[in-house]
């Protein structure tokens, strides 16, 4: 073994750093982590070619524009930063005022305030124009919902309103996660418009944009919140406050008026973007399409890190002749299908719809799917514009779900089903024009601010183009920064980490046992290496096995960095920083040290330091070599599989006070003191405070099967006593059931796992981590922890951290990665495995049972459609269940938790339950005939909708037709609520019953055949009598009754005198946007 220079030779012998004529050092502070590198920026400094992050433009615009912002951001999250110190220094707006900010906390009933400034009795209508705007993360849509949904309601008479939302959000188990699922589902139910920005380069114009669109209908405006948002880098043509305004204004003026006012929001956001795109020459569109120009297989997609790759990726691959393409959607709400079938191919043979659901769990669920899924199926399935309509496959992806050039490729890969050679995908970033580095370190070190200083330095040179992104892994060695830095002479758009980095610095060894950090680096990179107090003899056993095969094998050249071996260092630690940033210049951009410490000492440090540091350099600084015998290793040695990135759960370094665990066991003593001595405590009882929703608790008054017990299918009617609950629901809205696991299989758990039930256990509340929940073993079990539930991979992946057996280690860890996957697919498939099943399969395996709590996902509320009207029934809730059950592999039967759990209530038994609104609403004039087409339970919701008719016409309401078509398999076993459809019919209250038994003749008849021999009724309640459909049940009949509603449409246009033709198709949608055709499919 060599090395080039001594590395610890002691004292370096040169004159002291610091004597009476050297200067105050420059020291560099980060002061937000979403700011450009980490500084304040003055808002009159915005414009032309300009470092910035994404974060801070969108700051800048909804500063500019609007009269106050509310801003929901955790303390870490520095979502707010900019605008908080703008209005501190009282930076005026474009509007010649000093937009108020408003910072609030994210909790329930959090958007009152902004709401009740909107509507205030005393507000300023001379500023009924200006945008309003909140600034905030998917985390807190939950807590904002009520208040968005009476905005909504009122927004006619409301300023136009934008919420800047980063997709961010945090899960125990995977830490930050990207949440674009929360803001499809709110802007959908809510009738938000919902645009998305692709990169930081137009991070400003969707903002500008959004705000435009505010003026039509509330936007959300949702960008990447983790990396992308926060990623320094160059932007050529950023608007200045003057050129923003303007823009503004122009293409208000054109976009407002009577006539503009006339057409539907599809149309008015046409408009928007149309007058947009004229303005600024700019290309957006709503759907915007990369690749072949012949492409037979599509990818759809929406989200930020989504759009950008995968644009780049498409692009790659048609250039080598391969048909794909990629189709991003940047205005999903509302979703104009016009549009979509214009920007795609013709050539187009097969659609995959790349949509995120909330979790794993959905992911494996085959009955749930993207909402992005939903909005292209239906498009496609109403278009003519193909003789044989494409196939369209839904592609989910959790929240977790980190996409990287290669995750992504090998998406593209399925489309193409053929293997894709690492030369067809070709990003243009592991050439000579564009540099990469990565640095990974500690957050307590010294140098943890050196990488984004040299980021700082690189920019000073006018004709390169920097990035610089830093994430933050709190969970390993106390905390764990990583930065990774590009530097080129062309824009960079790279939104994943760097995997080919020319240089690498790591500032802690440990963390070379931690991360697979020479798999980032290219072949023939370079790699430095803080390793304090080396000796020559040393360097082979301070290096991991694994790491010096991969390191030889890659042919990396190694540097070892001994700060330590200097005096100075060792006496000041300050210095390390200044030391760390000219070691790695030496080993990455040499020509700096002479050229450049000038303008590094006006960032960190002063010059005369840094010359002073850059003369001992060859005395803490020198390559070493790396042998041959490096690249062999005895077969007895097992290599660990390690991350080649961090898990990012933090946008801060981690806090070293010391803190209790966040979940751990007590004695019953200590919740007696806390209930005992309540004051001293803090301590409240609440009724299932774990719970983000409002709840009730309810008692069985029936609980009855509707078909008999030979039949292979239990569908049963429960009624539940609302008592003195205060529980308020209304006609249409789901009831949440918070159900409880088996008392059996929980008793004969603990039993199993050694655990004592009357052990109490704190969990922290979902609503303030500070407060701690108490409950016993035995309560968490049953009311908290789905132990009975389907494991995700991430299971795995924890469990084998507790695993002693080696064996069983290597097994998990299999499981949970990429090699597993099939094995996988049938365990959650097939044989339907639940977290209780792998802790008794793999018993080595024995975390306690705090950590159980952490790694087990908690129980989750089913929603089941009301099937009552409270009008009728003001003292109880029904509802109307089939219950899920199969038999597995091993011939065990299995359950589905919900309805087992309802099916075996008796009367008397509570429910904890709450309500969720849904889209099932009755027309807003009694007199609107009602078309209603139910299959199996989802019949529910219509009972209600009858039950409110009846009651109607018992007051002397006039009321409309009532069309009821209802599907099953056979009438005698399952003609649900059936003696009920009667006895209404008698009563003059449904018009028309269309009863479909599929299987009770030779010739099957589905609930679209009832409804086209009916087809004359339909014409007449439907479009003549303005009336509304509605299906509730499964997916697979919503393409043949549409077709039953097509032709009713062009029936009715053949019989006017006088029609133009009709598409039947735009009629669809245009009964869409009036909610006068509504689906409730699963």
């Amino acid at each position: 073994m060599h090395l080039e220079a001594p590395l610890s030779s002691g004292s370096a012998g040169t004159e002291p750093l610091h004597g009476e004529a050297a200067k105050p050092l420059k020291q560099f502070k980060e002061q937000a982590s979403s700011l450009p590198f980490g500084q304040s920026i003055p808002l009159s400094s915005i414009s032309g070619p300009t470092y910035l992050t994404a974060q801070t433009l969108i700051q800048q615009v909804a500063y500019l524009l609007s009269d106050k912002l509310f801003t929901y951001s955790p303390e870490t999250f520095d979502l707010d930063a900019a605008v908080k110190e703008w209005s501190a220094h009282e930076a005026p707006n474009a509007h010649g005022d000093v937009t108020g900010v408003v910072p609030m906390q994210t909790r329930t009933g959090a958007g009152s305030i902004a709401l009740g400034y909107i509507f205030s009795n005393d507000f300023d209508l001379k500023k009924r124009y200006i945008p309003q705007g909140v600034i905030a993360s998917t985390s807190s849509l939950l807590h904002l919902r009520s208040a968005l949904d009476q905005l909504s309601l009122l927004y006619s008479v409301a300023n136009p309103f934008v919420a800047h939302i980063a997709a961010v959000d945090y899960t125990p188990a995977s830490g930050l996660v990207t949440d674009y699922a929360s803001a499809l589902t709110l802007a959908e139910e809510l009738g938000f418009g919902l645009v998305s920005s692709a990169s930081p380069y137009e991070a400003q114009h969707m903002s500008l944009f959004s705000t435009l669109l505010a003026n039509v209908l509330p936007t959300v405006h949702i960008y990447d919140g983790i990396s992308v948002g926060r990623e320094t880098t160059r932007v050529i043509d950023v608007l200045g406050q003057a050129g923003l305004f303007k823009t503004y204004k122009t293409i208000l003026d054109q976009i407002s008026g009577p006539a503009k006012k006339q057409k539907n929001a599809s149309e008015r956001v046409q408009d928007v973007l149309e007058a947009f795109n004229d303005e600024l020459g700019t290309p957006y569109g709503l759907f915007e399409y990369e690749g072949h120009a012949s492409a037979e297989s599509i990818l759809v997609v929406f989200g930020t890190v989504e759009a950008s790759l995968g644009a780049q990726i498409a692009s790659s691959l048609a250039k080598k002749g391969i048909k794909v393409g990629i189709l991003n959607v940047r205005v999903y709400r509302p979703f104009v299908e016009e549009e979509f079938l214009k920007a795609l191919p013709d050539s187009v043979r097969s659609i995959t719809v790349l949509g995120q659901v909330h979790d794993r769990r959905a992911v494996s669920e085959s009955a749930v799917h993207s909402s992005l899924y939903s909005d292209v199926l239906a498009a496609i399935t109403f278009s003519a514009k193909w003789p044989s309509p494409p196939k369209v496959l839904d592609f989910k992806y959790a929240r977790e779900q980190t996409w990287t050039p290669k995750s992504l490729t090998a998406i593209f890969q399925q489309l193409v089903s053929k293997s894709l050679a690492a030369t067809d995908v070709d990003l243009d970033l592991s050439t000579a024009a564009v540099q990469q580095f990565t640095f990974w370190d500690v957050d307590d070190s010294a140098a943890v601010n050196a990488p984004v200083v040299l980021g700082q330095l690189l920019s000073k040179d006018s004709s390169n183009n920097v990035t610089v992104k830093t994430g933050h892994d709190n969970l390993v060695e106390g905390g764990v920064i990583r930065t990774d830095l590009r530097t080129s002479k062309k824009s960079i758009e790279a939104p994943y980490s760097v995997e080919k980095a020319d240089v690498a610095y790591v500032g802690e060894e440990k963390l070379l046992a931690q991360y697979e950090v020479v798999d980032g680096i290219k072949a023939g990179g370079k790699l430095l290496v803080r390793l304090p107090g080396l000796k020559d003899d040393q360097l082979e056993k301070r290096l991991p096995v694994g790491f010096r095969k991969v390191l030889r094998n890659k042919n990396v050249q190694l540097f070892i960095f001994d700060p330590q071996a200097l005096e100075a260092v060792a006496e000041d630690e300050s210095l390390e920083t200044y030391l760390a940033q000219v070691a790695f210049l030496r080993v990455a951009h040499s020509d700096l040290l002479s050229t450049g410490l000038g303008k590094l000492s006006t960032i960190n440090g002063s010059q005369d330091i840094l010359g002073k540091l850059v003369e001992q350099l060859d005395s803490v600084l020198g390559q070493a070599e790396v042998p041959e015998s490096w690249a062999t290793i005895e077969p007895e040695v097992e290599i660990p599989s390690l991350p080649a990135d961090i898990t990012r759960n933090s946008f801060a370094p981690f806090s070293k006070v010391k803190e209790e665990p966040p979940t751990f066991l007590r004695s019953w003593e200590t919740a007696a003191q806390g209930l005992a001595f309540k004051e001293v405590y803090g301590a409240k009882t609440a009724l299932r405070p774990d719970l983000a929703h409002q709840t009730f608790t309810v008692h069985v008054k029936e609980n009855r099967r509707l078909t008999p017990e030979s039949y292979d299918r239990n569908i049963f009617h429960i009624e539940f006593d609302l008592g003195e609950s205060g529980l308020k629901y209304n006609i249409g809205e789901a009831l949440g059931i918070h159900a409880t696991n088996n008392e059996d299989e929980v008793k004969e758990f603990i039993k199993f796992y050694n655990l004592d039930p009357e052990n109490i256990v704190e969990v922290p509340s979902r609503e303030d981590p500070d407060v701690l929940e108490n409950r016993t073993i035995y309560q968490a079990l049953m009311q908290n922890v789905d132990i009975f539930g389907r494991p995700p991979k991430r299971f795995y992946e924890a469990l084998a951290e507790f695993a002693d057996d080696p064996n069983e280690k290597k097994e998990l860890l299999a499981l949970g990665g990429p090699e597993g996957a099939t094995e996988f697919k049938r365990r959650a498939e097939v044989d339907t495995v639940t977290y209780a099943d792998i802790l008794l399969e793999f018993p080595s395996a024995h975390p306690s049972f705090h950590d159980i709590v952490r790694i087990v996902a908690p129980l989750k509320r089913r929603e089941y459609s009301i099937a009552s009207s409270q009008q009728v029934n003001p003292k109880t809730v029904s509802l109307l269940i089939v219950v899920v059950s199969w038999t597995d592999p091993k011939g065990r039967d299995r359950f589905g938790q919900a309805t087992r759990f309802l099916n075996a209530l008796k009367p008397g038994a509570p429910v904890v339950v709450s309500v969720k609104p849904s889209v099932m609403k009755l027309p807003p004039q009694s007199t609107q005939p009602l078309i209603m087409a139910g299959l199996g339970t989802g019949l529910a919701p219509f009972r209600a909708f009858v039950q409110y008719r009846a009651w109607q016409k018992s007051q002397g309401i006039p009321i409309g037709a009532v069309l009821l078509y209802m599907g099953s398999r056979h009438q005698r076993e399952e003609y649900l609520f059936g003696e009920e459809w009667e006895a209404y019919q008698d009563a003059g209250v449904i018009t028309l019953l269309g009863r479909a038994f599929s299987r009770d003749q030779a010739q099957k008849i589905y609930i679209q055949d009832r409804m086209r021999e009916s087809l004359g009724d339909i014409v007449q309640a439907y479009i003549k009598e303005q009336g509304a459909f509605y299906l509730c049940g499964p997916t697979w009949p919503v393409p043949d009754v549409t077709a039953v509603l097509e032709e009713a449409i062009k029936q009715d246009a053949k019989s006017t005198a006088g029609a133009k033709k009709v598409d039947a198709r735009k009629e669809i949608e245009r009964l869409k946007e009036e909610e006068r055709y509504v689906l409730e499919v699963y």
